[in-house]
């Protein structure tokens, strides 16, 4: 084997054993974060049954409306006017974002 191919095999190892401990430092670092990937997840599972099962939460819906109709108005009209101030925002910050940066 050749001096410089040695020496990139030695190079790589000890990159991978630094990159190695690296992980493991993040890994103790990151512990306290992990309510917030396991709520993401969880987010994430959620949103993939709801996009599987659409006809329950229609159905849901519809029974909500039948027995809970002004609540279900409320909430939906909530839900609306924060979809509406969420896009406005969206909009403002895709037209400000070169002066954000």
């Amino acid at each position: 084997m050749k001096a410089s191919a040695l020496d990139l095999a030695l190079r790589k190892q000890r990159l991978q054993i630094a990159s190695e401990s690296l992980r493991i430092e993040f890994g103790k670092h990151a512990t306290g974060l992990a309510p917030v990937f396991t709520a993401g997840d969880f987010a994430v599972a959620g949103t993939r049954w709801a996009r599987r099962n659409p006809q329950i939460l229609v159905a849901t819906g519809v029974a909500l409306l039948v027995v809970r109709p002004k609540s279900v108005w409320r909430l939906a009209r909530r839900a609306f006017f924060t979809w509406q101030a969420w896009r406005q925002l969206d909009r403002f910050l895709v037209r400000h974002r070169q002066t954000l940066r």
